[in-house]
């Protein structure tokens, strides 16, 4: 089963993000795993829906890491996550602080 954690402080891009304002938000996801993550959503943490797939048709491979940007205008941290792999695999993680973590991985 795969699991998502936080990378260290390498991925801290979040210096100035606070729940106060409205801002956009910005983290590294990076994939540690073996099979290629196809789908990776992100959802308030208040929403009973997954957001649109924030890859747009593409994937992030194995070994390989992106930025990735929330400029949805809320003024929330807190996150829900959720990964699909090519392999079938799904992971989700609900309840996350993104403006503390600034980083995901996800990992076998």
């Amino acid at each position: 089963m795969k699991k998502l954690s936080a990378l260290g402080a390498i991925a801290m891009l979040i210096a100035s993000q606070t729940p106060a304002a409205a801002q956009d938000l910005e983290f590294m996801l990076a994939n540690e795993s073996s099979a290629d993550l196809v789908e990776f959503n992100i959802s308030s943490a208040s929403s009973d829906d997954w957001e649109e797939n924030l890859l747009e048709g593409g994937y992030l491979a194995p070994g390989y890491e992106s930025g990735v940007l929330i400029a949805d205008g809320l003024s929330t941290c807190i996150y829900d996550l959720r990964g699909v792999f090519a392999d079938g695999s799904e992971v989700e993680d609900f309840g996350l602080d993104l403006c503390d973590l600034g980083g995901y991985t996800f990992t076998d």
